[in-house]
């Protein structure tokens, strides 16, 4: 794709004045698999959608450790996101290393900004293509970032990229005013609640989501599947239940049609076979 050739290097300034390299970076972005970061005053929990290229692959992470008191999520170019969650991670290290104590959130946040600002910059590189919601927690309490490849830096209550991630921002835009008050287990629901949006009638299953949490007394980690699934069952258990009810309430004026027929379990078969697929 090619607009007038100011797309084939990234110092090239279009006559309206747009670096088109790093708009692919960012249309990059949106097409990852969705990721999303809510937090509380004493929690952050960072959640993505696993999607795999093919049904004989595995998804790849999406979700990085960076330190007991930082994680990133990442989406766009998982390569991108292994390099610069290194990065981070050893930034993390020396700091500690050297300062004996805890890098901040936010200083971290400006050093890979930095890092993404300089690649649009210089001609012999290209920006990363992909997009990093930093959640953390430090002296003054907890943070969630977004980082973008043109180097910008912003920092939210609640956010989501890649993918459908419109979807969850509406959601997350009907709900952020409770997320400071929120419980960690609420946190969790909400988070995984905006999953469910990004799917758009897809089912909701503790495979498709990844989930971590952080907090106060609590470092850094992986939610597991059971756990998940948990959650997704005291939201997706209502409305089964009505659905159910309502079948029960038109069986008595199917059943006499279909005795006179011979024709109840091949119909009740045709009902069962997709909910099963």
């Amino acid at each position: 794709m090619f607009r007038n050739q100011y797309d084939t290097d990234v110092t090239t300034w279009s006559p309206t004045g747009r670096l088109f390299q790093v708009e692919y970076a960012m249309e990059a972005v949106k097409q990852g698999s969705a990721a999303i970061g809510l937090r509380s005053r004493s929690h952050v929990v960072l959640a993505c959608v696993n999607k795999a290229q093919s049904e004989l692959s595995s998804h790849q992470r999406k979700i990085f450790k960076v330190d007991d008191h930082i994680g990133v999520a990442i989406a766009g170019l998982t390569a991108d996101g292994r390099v610069l969650s290194r990065y981070m991670r050893s930034e993390s290290i020396n700091h500690s290393f050297t300062y004996e104590s805890p890098l901040s959130v936010g200083r971290l946040v400006v050093r890979l900004a930095d890092k993404a600002q300089v690649c649009t910059q210089r001609s012999w590189k290209r920006p990363y293509g992909v997009g990093l919601l930093v959640g953390g927690l430090d002296e003054s309490g907890a943070h969630l970032y977004y980082n973008c490849p043109s180097g910008n830096y912003f920092e939210y209550q609640a956010f989501a990229i890649g993918s459908r991630s419109q979807a969850a921002k509406t959601y997350l835009e009907r709900r952020y005013e409770s997320f400071q008050e929120s419980s960690r287990e609420d946190l969790i629901k909400d988070a995984i609640m905006a999953i469910r949006e990004t799917l758009q009638g897809e089912t909701l299953k503790s495979s498709l989501c990844t989930v971590s949490v952080l907090g106060l007394e609590e470092p850094f980690h992986f939610l597991d599947q059971e756990s998940i699934q948990k959650v997704i069952d005291t939201f997706e258990k209502v409305p089964e239940e009505e659905e159910d009810a309502g079948e029960g309430e038109a069986e008595p004026e199917a059943a006499p049609v279909a005795a006179g027929t011979g024709e109840q379990g091949g119909s009740g078969d045709q009902d069962v076979a997709p909910m099963e697929m």
